[in-house]
């Protein structure tokens, strides 16, 4: 078994708050839904069998740029970049109000 960081211990000590949970899991649902559009953008455009040159040519964009959005796990771009490469690939970027979620006692 591998010793954990001490930035490991810290924030798995720090994860034990509510607060700091609370936060923690907020965040992470922004990242996954970030990641889920940007998955959704990629298989659009393997579906329409275009380079990630191409698709930042149509963009006005540099390859690198689109090559490290697509790639790069971490990556976090802003809703300009979204929309831009959605309506290149002719996608819709829709918001929907979620239903409140109950909360428990």
């Amino acid at each position: 078994m591998q010793t954990k960081t001490g930035a490991e211990r810290y924030f798995e000590s720090r994860g034990k708050t509510g607060a700091y949970r609370d936060a923690y899991h907020r965040e992470r649902e922004s990242i996954d839904e970030v990641d889920r559009i940007v998955d959704a953008i990629e298989e659009r455009r393997l579906a329409l069998g275009l380079s990630k040159a191409e698709l930042a040519r149509r963009v006005g964009s540099a390859p690198e740029s689109v090559r490290r959005l697509l790639s790069d796990k971490h990556s976090n771009p802003t809703l300009s970049t979204i929309v831009s490469l959605a309506k290149v690939l002719d996608m819709d970027i829709v918001a929907v109000t979620k239903r409140k979620r109950r909360q428990t006692a």
